[in-house]
């Protein structure tokens, strides 16, 4: 399975990218978020450093651009457009699935719903021009300094700590909306039974 091939490259090094690009993702929000907020923040949803949603842009974002990278306009205007479509559909089933937003932008000007804002569109569009024209080989070339062997096991055990974090997180999140839904299920038959009995 690691060998296999997907848009001209392995699936290990797809799998190791979006694992480094989430880790970078988490670590850079964490960063900004602590300066904003004045105190340490973890941005992630769970415990691990780690954010997904970073891993995913970066990869889908860095195939997606390389088509256009001899035109850095071209490669910012297609990555500012593309991120914040790709942070508004994630938003949107974030709301649908899990009944909030793991970010807010409500207090950003120009923002829609406080699911995207121009602040954001715009800085997606530097870190486009940063995947396609320094960035993407850099991580390349880290995954290439390992083994593919011990690089497998790494990759492992990072989705495996990952996967049981986010089950955690997940099942606590889910608890808490059930038991909501039963809150509110239980006044309104609280509230039914007052009118009529």
């Amino acid at each position: 399975m690691w060998s296999w091939e997907l848009l001209g490259t392995d699936v290990y090094h797809l799998i190791s990218a979006f694992i480094i690009y989430s880790m970078l993702g988490w670590l850079v929000e964490s960063i900004y978020m602590s300066f904003c907020n004045k105190k340490i923040t973890n941005r992630g949803f769970a415990k691990s450093p780690f954010c997904p949603i970073y891993g995913f842009g970066a990869v889908i974002g860095y195939f997606l651009l390389k088509p256009f990278s001899g035109n850095l306009v071209v490669v910012y205007f297609v990555g500012a457009i593309a991120a914040t479509v790709f942070e508004f559909i994630v938003g949107k089933f974030m709301i649908k699935a899990l009944g909030e937003l793991w970010w807010d932008y409500n207090d950003k000007p120009c923002n829609y719903k406080g699911i995207i804002c121009l602040e954001s569109t715009i800085a997606w569009g530097f870190y486009g021009i940063i995947i396609v024209t320094f960035l993407h080989g850099k991580v390349m070339g880290f995954i290439d300094t390992y083994s593919t062997g011990y690089g497998v096991r790494a990759c492992q055990i990072i989705l495996c700590v990952v996967a049981v974090d986010y089950i955690i997180q997940l099942y606590k999140v889910l608890n808490v909306q059930i038991k909501e839904y039963r809150v509110k299920i239980a006044d309104k038959y609280q509230s039914f039974k007052a009118r009529w009995y």
